[in-house]
């Protein structure tokens, strides 16, 4: 398959899911928003996604690709909602920024936070030094093949590898198991959400694949 067409597929995936369901809310700890704000912003992603791929297959350029996301957010006034809603916003317009292959962050953090106080951020960060990553794993989705990657920012030896994990690929929703290994106080997640987490004292890793079989299964 072609990167063209895996682009095309990820962002057919996109536009079919229920982005602002009660189970999308819910996923993050929140009540839902209005039907009206959550109907509103499901067609507005549509329609960005349609544009999208409409671009990809007239072979846009990365440039071009960018400006249509950045037409789609500047057509979102922030002050409109509340900070939950901006910050789902800014997390669809970073999963269509990934799939596109274009740095779309600085955008969105204008967008989310204002560019005076996005660059008090930068100078702050700066001032205090990048986060540092000492290493990255990374397994492909069994479903798209996307990279799931996690970030350890923090070791420490004597830290039991607790549980397996269940996860979301954020690309086409499929369910996949991780297991990140022992030694690890602090990590990140990639492109991908948790949706379990299976102690490895009660789960084998035959119990934990059953597991994650029967999520597969009923959570369709």
């Amino acid at each position: 398959m072609t990167d063209k067409l895996i682009t095309l597929n990820k962002l057919n995936h996109f536009r079919k899911k229920d982005k602002f369901s009660v189970s999308a809310w819910e996923e993050r700890g929140l009540n839902p928003s209005d039907n009206e704000v959550c109907d509103r912003l499901q067609n507005l992603f549509n329609d960005c996604a349609d544009n999208l791929i409409e671009a990809i297959n007239s072979d846009f350029n990365p440039k071009q690709l960018k400006s249509i996301l950045k037409k789609w957010l500047d057509s979102i006034d922030s002050s409109s909602y509340d900070t939950e809603e901006r910050e789902l916003i800014c997390d669809y317009f970073d999963q269509l920024s990934k799939i596109i292959s274009v740095d779309f962050k600085n955008n969105l953090n204008n967008w989310l936070y204002g560019k005076v106080l996005n660059t008090l951020f930068k100078v702050t960060s700066f001032l205090k030094g990048q986060e540092k990553v000492l290493e990255t794993l990374s397994q492909n989705c069994t479903k798209c093949n996307s990279k799931l990657e996690t970030f350890i920012m923090r070791k420490e030896e004597g830290i039991p590898d607790y549980s397996w994990k269940i996860i979301q690929c954020n690309d086409c929703n499929e369910y996949n198991l991780l297991s990140t290994g022992p030694n690890i106080k602090e990590y990140r997640f990639g492109n991908y959400k948790s949706i379990e987490q299976l102690p490895k004292i009660e789960f084998t890793e035959e119990q934990a694949n059953t597991r994650l079989q029967q999520i597969k299964t009923f959570r369709k």
